[in-house]
């Protein structure tokens, strides 16, 4: 049966990954027997550009309605002084709880081939392979009351609601120790239970799970501590579990651990594993239209989306296959660059992806 994929280009470089995971995609239907159809939708800055919205209920309804949906990026300069409510970055918030995607998978991997573009010593992160499960739907970014107030004596104040229910913890703890099964079998709950009564429950409700998972190996860890180790000591770790907040600044954090955020995929699925799979990335408007940008998180999204919604686990490691092979070939988009290599641009790097499949 033809599964359905929705493309949200959104902006910036949005439109330039995205466009080189379809090639990747397009190739795959060619010659590998994927059997799928692409529809485009607006979002982010692109979609108020036109609607006025950065999520147009038709763009909406086109999410419910397809198997899986493939995003480039949202948000930039142009769109920094709109009110918050109508934000590029409000679109990818609301398909995330719209559809329910509580669970953002972010593997953290290093390429034996790009140990030197990593920021730290070789040594500290050949064999690095994370992965950093976020819960995607609730804590601080979601909760309420939020906004910016006047108080009695005339000055403004902003605040913001850090909650999570047990039923919200219990979920994102099954997912972080299903997967750790099929990995290593640790898990490190991540959180700051010694001044946040929200992550006091976390650790509680982390460590009554752990029991259904007896195989499962779990430790906790303060977040500012967890910051260090990813830096210090970063294979120690195998699946790490974390809210919202913690879990979008870690993630950037062991995105430079792999030699750059460029080259790491996402995946946020629902309880069924429908899925929006995009970049780690932003938007980076300051090389957006060049041709610069690193195209290979998106086409890893891509991969992940065949894995995790599309139920193609071979033509998922088919992809990753050719990325391999792409960087032995010593190509290198700007941002993974180091002597020696050759330095290729967005376009240039996809093509040669689509050539590795074969």
């Amino acid at each position: 049966m033809t599964q359905k994929v929705l493309l949200l280009p959104g902006d910036g470089i949005g439109p330039e990954i995205v466009a080189e995971a379809v090639n990747v995609l397009e190739a795959l239907k060619a010659n590998h027997g994927l059997d799928i159809d692409m529809v485009s939708g607006l979002v982010g800055g692109a979609a108020y550009d036109v609607s006025g919205h950065p999520l147009p209920e038709e763009t909406m309804q086109m999410a419910r309605d397809v198997d899986a949906i493939l995003l480039g990026a949202v948000g930039g300069y142009k769109w920094e002084t709109l009110d918050i409510s109508v934000r590029p970055e409000k679109g990818l918030l609301g398909l995330r709880s719209g559809l329910g995607l509580f669970a953002n998978l972010r593997p953290a991997f290093l390429y034996p081939q790009l140990a030197d573009a990593s920021s730290l010593k070789p040594e500290v992160v050949s064999g690095l392979d994370i992965l950093i499960v976020r819960e995607l739907t609730g804590g601080i970014y979601f909760g309420q009351p939020r906004g910016i107030r006047t108080l009695e004596n005339g000055e403004r104040q902003g605040y913001n609601t850090y909650v999570y229910s047990e039923s919200e913890i219990e979920r994102i703890g099954h997912v972080a120790f299903q997967a750790a099964m099929k990995r290593n079998k640790k898990v490190c709950s991540v959180d700051k239970a010694n001044v946040l009564e929200v992550t006091e429950l976390w650790r509680e409700v982390m460590t009554d799970l752990a029991q259904q998972y007896p195989d499962v190996e779990l430790s906790h860890m303060y977040v500012d501590n967890a910051a260090m180790q990813l830096v210090r000591n970063p294979k120690q770790f195998d699946v790490i579990v974390t809210g919202n907040m913690f879990g979008d600044i870690l993630s950037d954090e062991a995105s430079m651990l792999t030699g750059s955020i460029g080259m790491l995929p996402s995946a946020s699925l629902d309880a069924n594993n429908k899925g929006m799979y995009e970049p780690s990335h932003g938007s980076a408007p300051d090389i957006a239209g060049q041709n610069l940008a690193n195209p290979l998180a998106t086409i890893l999204s891509a991969a992940m989306m065949l894995r995790y919604s599309l139920g193609r686990e071979d033509l998922a490691i088919k992809i990753e296959q050719a990325v391999s092979k792409v960087l032995d070939q010593g190509l290198r988009t700007g941002d993974i660059y180091s002597k020696g290599m050759q330095k290729v641009s967005t376009s240039e790097m996809g093509s040669a992806v689509v050539k590795a499949l074969g």
